[in-house]
């Protein structure tokens, strides 16, 4: 009896130490979604090679991502506004390092298409480069499987470079099924090539098994400047919209108001819903914003076909934000010129 009771402590200490480890440090198939950050769109964006000391400020909003051990699910399971998915639901069926080059795919995108919007609102003149094509998905029958990930780029195939997407399509499509083809690639910034085949694809076109997307660049005589290292996800397309908009053609358009905001934007200047709203609105809220810019776009039948409970973006953040008892506006916006109309019309009363 006396040895037991003189190794009793130290094995207990020993398990207690491994379930403290495991419950810390082993990650589980689930990802945690938290409130983010709300930072100053000036500490990531320079236009014009020039400081914008305007006071007040934009701030764009993220939400965190986390993929779960037990400690961040008993965290969530007991804190408000922190929500538990599967890692189905959350990447997609992607592997994690995909799941990031898909988010890092859309931050490009967001600030390419917030180039656009932002000059072309603003009246300056502006050239739009075709560059490829994003690789978005490949198939299981491609011959590229494997070679090509996602958020590669596609920028030639047979060394013949193309005007548009639908020009690539065409020239791989009038191959015939078996046909090598020399496919050139960009992969982190690294110029490659790789070798397949044509294959017969589900919508009975031939062509090599990509989903793919136009990669375009916006060039202009304003230089804009992004640095958004490690920061994901197309959801701040509106603020920096709006942010260059405000430096290039009216600086005194925040009034020294601070503004935060979430959003996609699209070429045509519309405001598109995003994820984890409820979270953006507390970020906003801690960070001591006035005004919050929102999607305002209805559920459609189909949407709520889909999922019963589905509600608007702008639905839920008017709901967070009286749970939380915040004095921060919530405003509803369809389009970039809506958020620039709204901050004209009240600068006097915000």
């Amino acid at each position: 009896m006396k040895t037991i009771k003189t190794y009793k402590w130290p094995i207990l200490i020993f398990l207690t130490i491994g379930l403290a480890y495991t419950a810390v440090m082993v990650r589980l198939p689930y990802y945690v979604e938290v409130p983010g950050m709300a930072e100053d769109i000036r500490q990531v964006l320079r236009v014009d090679d020039k400081e914008d000391k305007a006071d007040g400020s934009y701030q764009f909003v993220t939400v965190g991502v986390e993929q779960a051990t037990f400690a961040h699910l008993v965290y969530a399971w007991l804190t408000p506004f922190t929500d538990i998915y599967s890692a189905e639901e959350m990447t997609g069926g992607s592997t994690h390092q995909e799941f990031n080059r898909i988010n890092q795919f859309y931050m490009e995108t967001s600030q390419n298409v917030a180039k656009y919007q932002g000059l072309t609102t603003a009246g300056k003149e502006i050239s739009m480069d075709y560059l490829g094509v994003y690789v978005l998905s490949v198939t299981k029958d491609s011959t590229f499987k494997g070679v090509l990930n996602i958020a590669d780029t596609v920028t030639g195939v047979d060394d013949k470079t193309f005007k548009s997407s639908a020009e690539l399509i065409d020239y791989v499509a009038s191959h015939k099924i078996g046909d090598k083809v020399k496919v050139n690639y960009e992969e982190d910034g690294q110029k490659k090539s790789a070798t397949g085949k044509i294959i017969k694809l589900e919508n009975g076109k031939n062509g090599i098994g990509i989903g793919l997307v136009d990669r375009t660049e916006v060039k202009s005589s304003i230089p804009i400047e992004f640095s958004t290292q490690g920061i994901g996800g197309p959801s701040a397309g509106l603020m920096f919209s709006l942010a260059i908009y405000t430096q290039i053609a009216d600086p005194n358009l925040r009034a020294g108001r601070d503004i935060a905001g979430t959003g996609t934007i699209a070429q045509d200047g519309k405001v598109g819903d995003i994820g984890g709203i409820d979270k953006k609105v507390v970020s906003a809220a801690q960070s001591g914003a006035e005004i919050f810019f929102v999607p305002n776009n209805p559920v459609t039948k189909e949407q709520k076909k889909a999922d019963p409970k589905a509600r608007s973006n702008y639905d839920v953040a008017v709901e967070t934000a009286k749970k939380i008892k915040t004095k921060m506006k919530i405003v509803p916006v369809k389009t970039l010129q809506e958020a620039i109309d709204y901050l004209k019309k009240n600068q006097a009363t915000s």
